[in-house]
């Protein structure tokens, strides 16, 4: 995500009304698994990971670096949210310097419908702009994912750019925190 050094990791847990963002732990493996093998959650990613290849090449603490927290839920996993460098093949230019984070979300089926990826996800964003102020954040979604297109414009994305990838229309927003006047 941001450069190294110049961002504090890990933060402390960021904590919502119902939620509790954090590192990911070894209780979390389990259903880091069912998040990548989910038929419903790998619709618009290209598909599900085979079970047995998560099970194989998932480590017992799943990886712990820049960006990655846990969405808990009283006490359990329900998904993860990622703020990340793009690479350079994917850059979008929004940053004169192309190297714009991008916010990527993934939760469990059945906590879909609750309001908890908006929840997170603006917890999320409000880290990010306390932590590295004016930067923008991008955020990439098949058009035909609704609920993520719902999402992108309820957190405030701006539409940037259209284009075709993986056989697919993909959308492109972009996220700018507000800077209080002086």
């Amino acid at each position: 995500m941001p450069e190294p050094g110049s961002v504090a990791w890990p933060p402390a847990p960021i904590t919502t009304e119902r939620l509790v963002l954090r590192e990911p732990e070894a209780r979390d493996r389990a259903a880091f698994i069912e998040l990548f093998t989910s038929p419903e959650v790998g619709t618009y990613l290209g598909g599900p990971r085979p079970r047995d290849e998560c099970e194989r090449t998932l480590p017992e603490t799943p990886e712990r670096r820049p960006g990655v927290f846990v969405i808990e839920l009283d006490g359990a996993m329900i998904g993860t949210i990622e703020l990340n460098r793009r690479d350079a093949e994917r850059r979008s230019h929004v940053r004169p310097d192309a190297g714009e984070a991008e916010l990527g979300y993934l939760l469990l089926p059945e906590a879909w419908g609750h309001g908890y990826a908006a929840e997170a996800c603006a917890a999320a964003l409000g880290w990010f702009a306390a932590a590295l102020p004016g930067e923008p954040v991008v955020l990439c979604t098949q058009t035909a994912n609704d609920r993520s297109m719902r999402l992108a414009a309820k957190l405030g994305f701006t539409e940037v750019q259209r284009y075709e990838a993986w056989g697919a229309e993909q959308w492109m927003g972009v996220w700018s925190p507000v800077t209080p006047p002086a």
